[in-house]
């Protein structure tokens, strides 16, 4: 029994798996370049809401209630995005990608993050034809907001 390829053939398989393995890492790669913004998200989205359910819970007879409110929001954001690691450079507080304000009776808190932070953690890939991978918004923004 003879168990070599022919002549013709013996370039064959590395020229299917170099075809191959390019379609599966451009597979793999769209999957975890696109579920880490997409897991910031979901977190900023989380952060932004609980931060104003907690809110709800301090007394309104509290002195300075607009700031302890703001205060507050500002450190559950922080601890809800404790998680992230300090590579994303997520900052908090006023003037921060992640803070809260009290006006007019309106507690919001929101996140905004340049999407530009994101390529110190993830590479993005600049292909012809399709453009920049992933593809994302300038800023990926989170929001939440209660009339007291």
């Amino acid at each position: 029994m003879k168990t070599d390829l022919p002549k013709k053939q013996k370039g064959a398989v590395a020229i299917e798996f170099a075809l191959v393995f390019v379609i599966f890492f451009a597979v793999f790669y769209g999957i975890v370049s696109y579920s880490v913004p997409l897991l910031l998200m979901q977190s900023f989205n989380e952060a932004t809401s609980e931060a104003v359910r907690r809110s709800v819970a301090l007394d309104p007879t509290t002195p300075s209630y607009s700031t302890a409110v703001v205060n507050l929001a500002n450190t559950v954001l922080q601890q809800q995005l404790s998680w992230v690691p300090a590579a994303f450079n997520i900052t908090y507080g006023a003037g921060g990608n992640a803070s809260a304000a009290y006006t007019g009776g309106v507690l919001t808190a929101s996140v905004n993050y340049p999407s530009s932070k994101l390529a110190q953690v993830i590479p993005f890939l600049v292909l012809p034809g399709v453009g920049t991978v992933p593809s994302l918004p300038a800023t990926l923004s989170a929001q939440s907001s209660i009339q007291f």
